[in-house]
C-alpha cells in the first residue's frame, strides 16, 4: 500500500511538472526575430518556448519577402548572417534548381566568390526555402513551438511586482517564465502588459525630426502621380463622388502628427513557368470598380507595372508595390495595430481580396491596355509555394504597427549619425523608408499620394539597447525586438528582416544575462552584454567609412594639429561622426565602458621649440563626461587638466584651451584617458598654437 501511494505521489508531481509550462524564457510570436531569439536562449543553456498565433514560422522572411532589403551587408552578423548562410548552402545543391538552372540565375544576391564558403551568404530566396531553414533551426535546437495560440489580450497577462509571471492564451494554455520576449509584428504582449507605445506618425516637433509627420509635397521614388489624374467618379465633377481608394479628408499640414499607418501589402511570389503556374484566380467579392483609378493611371501613359517583379530562384518573383496605384492598399489598415483579432482578420481578408482582384483585373479586364495585359497573362501563382493557403502568402506585410516608447527612443538623429547612440546591440543601415500613408485630393482637384519617404543614412548606425526594453517602472522582464522603441521614420530603417533577427538574438542574450544575475532587463551590465554579443558574431561597430569631406580640413586650422587618427590607442575606441563640428573624418569615443583602461596618446612634433597653447577638440553632448582627464607632458614637467565635455568648447565650438606650455622641438606628448570618467569620453584632435 505504501509503495502504491508513493508511486501515485510521484506520478502527480511528474504530471504537475509536465503541465506547468514553465520556462526560463517565453517568446510570443513566430517571426524571424522569434526564431533567432529562441536559438540564442538554447545556446546559452536556458529553456525556451515559442508560443505564436502563426502556423508558419519566419513571418515575412518566409512569407514572400525573398528579395531581402539589407542595406550594408557587412553589419549583419550573428544568427541573422547564419540564416542567410544556410540559404546559400541550400542553393548549392543541384536538386534546389527545379525550374531554372543555377547558371541561368547567376550570382544574384550571393556576394563575392572570394569569401570563404563558411561565410558565403545568399540574400535572395524562395519562401519555402526560408521556412525550411527556420524549421531546421527549431528542430536542431529542440525548441518547443506551440502554434495557433492567441494571447488573451484583455486578461491574459499576469503581473507581479513589475514583472510578467505568466501569459494565457484564448484556448486556455498558460505559460510561465522568468523572462518574456514579444517578437510579434503587432506588439500584442507588450501592449497587454501595459507598456507604453505609439501608433501612427509623431509630429516632427516631438523629437525634432525633419522626416516625421505628414509629408505633403514630398515626392519620392515612383510611388506618386507624375501626371494629373482626376479623382472623381465623373471627371471634373466633385458632386459625382470620389473614386474608390481616395480619401476625401484633408491630408494635414506638413510635419503634423496623425493616427495613420503606412500601407500594407502581400509580397507576392509569382512565376511565369507554365508547368508551375496557376492563372490569377478571381477572388470572392471581386469588384472591378475598385481599380478605376488604375485605368486612369494607364491612360496617362504609365507603363511600369512590372518594375518590382524582382527575380528570385527558379523563375519566380518577390513582387512588391510599384507606382501610384499598385499592391500597397493605401489607407485601409489604420485600425489594424490596435484592432481586435476579428477586425484584423477582416483587414487581412480585404487586403487579400484587393490584391488578388487587382492581378485578376489586369490579366482579364478588357479595358486594361493590351501590352500590359498580354504580359500579365504570362504570370501566375506558383504551385509549389504556400501549398496549404491556396498558393497565396500566409503573411501580410505589416510594415508598421505599434512601436514601444521604451527606455531609449531611436529617432532619425540616430539613423542620420547626428548624435551618439548609446550601448549598441546591433546596427542598421537601410534607407529610412516609409510607404505611402494616404491618398488625397489636392487643392487643384487632382489626386496624389502622401507619406512615401526614402532618406539614406550617412553610414551604418548603432541601435541602442534601451530601444529593446520598456521603461523600468512599466515592466522589468520584457524585451521587444520587433516593435522597438523608435519614431515612425527611424522605424522605417530599422524594420528590415535581417535587423529583426539581429535584435532577436540580442534580446535573448540580455534576457539570459538578466536571469543569471537575477536583475531587471534595464539593469543588465552593458560591458557583459557587449562581450557576449561580440563573441557570438554580432556586429556592433562598422568599419565602413562615412562620406568624406564633412569635417574641418586641417589646412584651415592654425598651428600644429594632431588628429585622433594619428594618436596611439590603448583599449578599444570607437569611431563616430554623429555630432558636428569635428576635424577631418570624425572623432573617437570610449563607448562609456571599461573606465581606466582606455587612452589616446598624441606625440608632439613641432617646427621649433617654444611656448605653445595646447587645445583639445571634442564634440559636446549631454551624455559626455564632466571629468575628462587630459595630461600634458611638456618640457617643464607634467600637468593634468580636467574638462567638462557636456559644455560646448569655447573656441569656435571645437576647441578648449588646456593652458600654455613649453616644448622642445621634438619632445612631449598629450594623453587623454577615460579613468574614472562619469560619461562618454570623446577625443577628436589636439592643436598646438604658438603662444604670444
Amino acid at each position: 500500500m505504501r509503495i502504491t501511494l508513493a508511486l501515485i505521489c510521484i506520478a502527480i508531481v511528474f504530471a504537475s511538472s509536465a503541465n506547468a509550462d514553465e520556462y526560463d524564457v517565453v517568446i510570443y510570436g513566430g517571426t524571424s526575430a522569434a526564431i533567432t531569439a529562441a536559438v540564442q536562449v538554447k545556446r546559452m543553456g536556458k529553456s525556451v518556448v515559442i508560443v505564436c498565433p502563426d502556423k508558419h514560422l519566419g513571418g515575412l522572411s518566409s512569407g514572400g519577402l525573398g528579395w531581402t532589403d539589407t542595406g550594408n551587408k557587412s553589419v549583419i552578423g550573428g544568427l541573422s548572417r547564419e540564416f542567410y548562410h544556410r540559404v546559400w548552402k541550400h542553393y548549392q545543391k543541384p536538386d534546389a534548381w527545379k525550374w531554372q538552372t543555377r547558371e541561368k540565375y547567376g550570382n544574384r544576391g550571393q556576394g563575392t566568390k572570394a569569401i570563404d564558403g563558411e561565410q558565403r551568404t545568399m540574400w535572395i530566396f524562395e519562401p519555402h526555402v526560408a521556412e525550411q531553414v527556420f524549421e531546421d533551426f527549431v528542430s536542431e535546437y529542440r525548441i518547443p513551438v506551440h502554434r495557433d495560440k492567441w494571447l488573451d489580450r484583455k486578461k491574459g497577462v499576469t503581473r507581479n511586482q513589475g514583472r510578467i509571471s505568466s501569459i494565457k492564451m484564448l484556448s486556455g494554455e498558460t505559460y510561465s517564465g522568468r523572462m518574456f520576449i514579444d517578437a510579434t509584428y503587432e506588439g500584442d504582449l507588450m501592449a497587454a502588459a501595459g507598456v507604453s507605445y505609439h501608433v501612427g506618425r509623431e509630429a516632427g516637433s516631438k523629437y525634432g525630426e525633419k522626416w516625421n509627420g505628414v509629408q505633403v509635397g514630398v515626392l519620392h521614388h515612383s510611388h506618386w502621380f507624375r501626371k494629373p489624374v482626376d479623382p472623381y467618379v465623373k471627371s471634373g465633377n466633385p458632386s459625382s463622388g470620389v473614386l474608390p481608394r481616395i480619401s476625401p479628408d484633408p491630408p494635414g499640414e506638413k510635419g503634423d502628427g496623425d493616427h495613420r499607418v503606412q500601407a500594407y501589402c502581400f509580397r507576392m511570389c509569382l512565376t511565369n513557368v507554365p508547368e508551375n503556374r496557376i492563372p490569377f484566380p478571381k477572388p470572392k467579392g471581386y469588384d472591378p470598380n475598385q481599380y478605376e483609378l488604375m485605368l486612369r493611371v494607364f491612360a496617362t501613359g504609365w507603363r511600369q507595372t512590372f518594375g518590382k517583379f524582382d527575380p528570385i530562384p527558379n523563375q519566380k518573383t518577390d513582387t512588391n508595390n510599384h507606382g501610384p496605384f499598385s499592391t500597397d492598399n493605401i489607407g485601409m489598415n489604420y485600425d489594424y495595430p490596435d484592432g481586435s483579432y476579428e477586425r484584423r482578420k477582416e483587414i487581412i481578408k480585404e487586403h487579400e481580396t484587393y490584391q488578388k482582384g487587382m492581378m485578376y483585373f489586369i490579366a482579364n479586364d478588357p479595358r486594361v491596355p493590351r501590352d500590359i495585359q498580354k504580359k500579365m497573362k504570362e504570370w501566375g501563382l506558383p504551385k509549389d509555394e504556400f501549398k496549404d493557403n491556396g498558393n497565396w502568402s500566409h503573411q501580410l506585410y505589416i510594415r508598421e504597427a505599434r512601436r514601444m516608447v521604451g527606455s531609449y527612443v531611436m529617432t532619425e538623429h540616430d539613423c542620420l549619425l547626428s548624435k551618439d547612440t548609446p550601448q549598441s546591440i546591433g546596427m542598421g543601415s537601410y534607407t529610412m523608408d516609409s510607404h505611402n500613408v494616404q491618398r488625397y485630393i489636392k487643392p487643384d482637384g487632382t489626386v496624389q499620394n502622401e507619406g512615401d519617404i526614402g532618406v539614406k543614412p550617412r553610414g551604418p548606425y548603432h541601435i541602442a539597447y534601451g530601444s529593446l526594453v520598456p521603461k523600468k517602472n512599466e515592466c522589468q522582464n520584457l524585451l521587444v525586438p520587433v516593435c522597438v522603441s523608435s519614431s515612425h521614420i527611424a522605424f522605417g530603417s530599422i524594420r528590415m528582416e535581417p535587423v529583426f533577427m539581429i535584435l532577436g538574438q540580442s534580446s535573448a542574450t540580455a534576457a539570459v544575462l538578466a536571469i543569471n544575475e537575477k536583475i531587471a532587463v534595464q539593469e543588465v551590465a552593458y560591458d557583459a552584454l557587449r562581450l557576449r554579443l561580440l563573441a557570438d558574431g554580432q556586429v556592433l561597430e562598422s568599419e565602413t567609412p562615412v562620406k568624406s569631406g564633412t569635417g574641418i580640413d586641417l589646412s584651415k586650422l592654425k598651428g600644429v594639429v594632431i588628429d585622433d587618427d594619428q594618436a596611439k590607442a590603448t583599449g578599444q575606441w570607437l569611431r563616430s561622426t554623429s555630432i558636428k563640428p569635428y576635424v577631418r573624418s570624425g572623432y573617437r569615443h570610449d563607448d562609456n565602458i571599461d573606465q581606466g583602461n582606455k587612452s589616446l596618446r598624441f606625440d608632439v612634433k613641432l617646427p621649433a621649440p617654444g611656448d605653445y597653447e595646447v587645445r583639445h577638440a571634442y564634440s559636446a553632448s549631454s551624455n559626455r563626461a564632466t571629468n575628462v582627464a587630459i595630461t600634458v607632458h611638456h618640457a617643464d614637467g607634467v600637468k593634468t587638466v580636467t574638462i567638462n565635455q557636456k559644455k560646448t568648447p569655447p573656441i569656435d565650438g571645437l576647441f578648449i584651451s588646456l593652458g600654455k606650455f613649453r616644448f622642445e622641438k621634438a619632445g612631449g606628448w598629450i594623453d587623454v584617458s577615460n579613468k574614472a570618467a562619469n560619461g562618454y569620453v570623446v577625443v577628436d584632435a589636439i592643436q598646438l598654437v604658438p603662444a604670444k
